[in-house]
């Protein structure tokens, strides 16, 4: 059977860590989000998938391959250019453009498809879903999630009739305004037919041209609201959220890497850490080669990716350290995400602590140790020792 992960936007919302890394591999705890979307189509049976890939396109292709390892086969449509200097340029040419992208190379999608977001992790029963499209006749089907009637504000609303047949929808309304509490999760599945419906060459989008479009044919459209885990990490603090989550044993088929040391305490290999110096709270994840001075103390639920380096007096807590990050003495990470260069807050707002000249608190852990700030930084550290930064 076959598939499709839509992998091919520059994910705005998940910056700072998409300037480096594509969202679809945004890591859960060192394993990308696409590697287990892949692996819930596999269990489905959909072994052949294609992959739309733009924005940092090699780095998708150079981690997955073809999928032998992975159990599927794998192939790519790149959308964008390459520069005269070899550069690659993504050039995303919408989420319905990229299906008849791939179609116009040569007929891929023969029969009944999934078509996921590769931004969420989710325990969906597909086999089921797909069946329910089957039974109604449809050319699209939605699969739904409902939610508490106080956050559809934060998603895209679905209205259907009372036969599950798709009506209008919401972007985003008012709690007042929502005719319905079922959101688009991204996930869907088609017939062959409805490519005929998509225009080649241009950018299309699924959410806002095709379905409008099939809703004023009056097609058969559907959504099917289902009971599933869906953790989505469209934004910094979704991602955050998803981190504290797994940690906290709340998403399902996501096991804590690495070995337990102590009740709550996974670590990978060789971290370097005297376990009777140091002041550990779990759920915390430490990875491999990470030095844990004597001093510091870390309370979950918090990730410390590998190769950190975490000084003697730090504090870290309920935050999200990726790899190679050095934190310095006495410094407060309370509620924060720190990425090469950056620190972000659990709202998504962001410092540039090369830019604010707070380099020598976090930085690379590959660096030369940096000396003691200069006398006129001695104000900022004192602050920074009793607040988050």
């Amino acid at each position: 059977m076959k598939a499709m992960i839509l992998a091919a936007g520059k994910g705005t919302r998940v910056r700072p860590i998409t300037y480096t890394i594509p969202k679809p591999l945004i890591p859960i705890l060192q394993k990308p989000v696409m590697e287990f979307l892949v692996e819930l189509l596999r269990q489905h049976g959909f072994d052949e998938i294609m992959v739309n890939v733009s924005h940092l396109a090699n780095e998708i292709e150079s981690y997955f391959r073809d999928g032998q390892r992975f159990g599927v086969q794998i192939g790519y449509s790149f959308e964008g250019k390459i520069e005269e200097n070899g550069d690659l340029v993504g050039e995303a040419i919408g989420s319905a453009g990229g299906m008849r992208r791939i179609q116009d190379f040569s007929p891929f999608f023969d029969d009944t498809f999934v078509v996921l977001c590769g931004d969420a992790l989710i325990d969906l029963d597909l086999t089921a879903a797909v069946k329910w499209h089957r039974e109604k006749g449809a050319i699209a089907t939605i699969v739904m999630k409902t939610v508490p009637r106080e956050e559809v504000s934060s998603y895209g609303v679905v209205v259907t009739d009372e036969d599950g047949r798709v009506k209008a929808f919401q972007e985003k309304p008012s709690v007042e305004e929502a005719l319905s509490t079922n959101i688009n999760t991204g996930i869907y599945i088609f017939e062959p037919e409805v490519l005929k419906y998509i225009p080649s060459g241009v950018q299309y989008d699924i959410g806002s041209d095709l379905f409008p479009q099939l809703v004023a044919m009056n097609a058969p459209f559907y959504a099917i609201p289902m009971d599933f885990q869906w953790v989505d990490i469209g934004k910094v603090p979704d991602y955050w959220q998803a981190i504290r989550s797994v940690l906290l044993g709340e998403v399902k088929n996501v096991a804590i890497p690495g070995h337990e040391v102590a009740p709550g305490i996974y670590t990978g290999l060789n971290v370097a850490v005297n376990w009777d110096k140091v002041d550990i709270t779990g759920p915390v994840y430490i990875g491999a080669m990470t030095h844990i001075e004597d001093g510091a103390k870390i309370v979950g639920p918090t990730m410390i990716g590998p190769n950190c380096w975490v000084c003697s007096g730090a504090k870290v807590e309920n935050s999200v350290i990726f790899e190679y990050s050095r934190l310095g003495e006495d410094v407060r990470l309370v509620d924060k995400l720190v990425f090469g260069r950056y620190c972000v807050d659990k709202t998504g707002a962001t410092i540039d602590v090369q830019a604010a000249a707070l380099d020598w608190l976090i930085t690379d852990a590959r660096q030369v140790r940096p000396s003691e700030p200069p006398a006129e930084r001695q104000a900022i550290a004192e602050l920074l020792k009793r607040e988050a930064i």
